[in-house]
């Protein structure tokens, strides 16, 4: 028999990585990738084997379309104000369709208590889920190198420099491949079911040293700015982020810059059989992007 693999939010950094890998695993599986619009799902179309279906949470016969026969579900939310009712909208439909075995991307310190706001939000969709009674496992990764392609690139390119408010914190930068090659280990093989993984990159690196290793791969200089609170909540503001999510993202950053995210394991390793991508190693694959 076959089994199907749903993946939610399969247009993002994380869920394009996992159908595209899934994709081309020999053998008797099916993905099917879930995208909010069809239209940003043109660019799946040209993986094999894989089908496109919408999710609209407000409409459920959508939902029931796209639970069908699904055996496993790779549940990615996005960073919403209501992404906590979507997830267990999500998590319903599945405990309804018979799905068994849920795998969600979560995020590093969900599981710290009392924890940050961002941790909290995730804590509570990983709570809903082992209380569905569907066998599960939490992949909880670091911060996505690939973020600094998607909101940094344009700066960098213009300007030869790039904006956070993370101080000098280190944080265990990892790249979304990483990220995505441990979820499909997990979705295609057995023994992962009641667990959770920390996932985190090789080293643990400030902004500054992403700088310096920017420069290097690019042959330019590339400048990191440590961006006052303040400025960076304004900022948020003006780009129309709502007050909660820009506390949320705010109080996570203050978290980096004070050196709690600069855990680095072996996890990935453990689970893929080789060791993850570095930061140069991303640079040099990515090096267009920020030319």
């Amino acid at each position: 028999m076959h089994t199907t693999i749903l993946v939610t939010g399969a247009t993002g950094n994380v869920g394009r990585e996992v159908v595209t890998q899934l994709a081309v695993i020999d053998g008797d599986l099916r993905v099917r990738a879930g995208v909010h619009s069809l239209i940003k799902g043109e660019n799946l179309k040209r993986l094999p084997d894989v089908e496109i279906v919408e999710i609209d949470f407000k409409n459920r016969e959508s939902l029931h379309a796209a639970f069908t026969h699904v055996d496993k579900l790779f549940l990615i939310t996005p960073f919403a104000e209501d992404q906590i009712e979507m997830a267990k909208i999500l998590v319903d439909e599945a405990k309804k369709t018979g799905v068994k075995h849920i795998v969600k991307l979560s995020a590093m310190g969900a599981d710290a208590e009392p924890g940050i706001q961002l941790g909290r939000w995730h804590r509570e969709i990983e709570k809903y889920i082992e209380e569905s009674g569907i066998a599960y496992t939490f992949l909880r990764p670091a911060l996505f190198m690939q973020n600094l392609e998607n909101f940094n690139s344009e700066s960098i390119k213009k300007e030869g420099k790039f904006y956070m408010s993370t101080g000098d914190g280190e944080i265990g930068y990892i790249d979304t491949r990483d990220i995505a090659a441990a979820a499909v280990e997990v979705l295609t093989s057995e023994g992962h079911e009641g667990k959770s993984y920390d996932l985190t990159g090789p080293e643990a690196l400030s902004n500054y040293d992403v700088a310096q290793i920017m420069t290097e791969v690019l042959g330019r200089k590339v400048s990191y700015v440590d961006v006052p609170e303040e400025n960076a909540r304004e900022a948020m503001k003006q780009q129309g982020m709502p007050e909660k999510l820009a506390d949320a993202l705010l109080e996570l950053h203050g978290v980096y810059r004070s050196g709690y995210s600069n855990e680095v394991n072996d996890e990935v390793q453990s689970l893929i059989g080789r060791k993850p991508h570095s930061f140069r190693q991303f640079m040099m694959d990515y090096k267009d992007c920020f030319m």
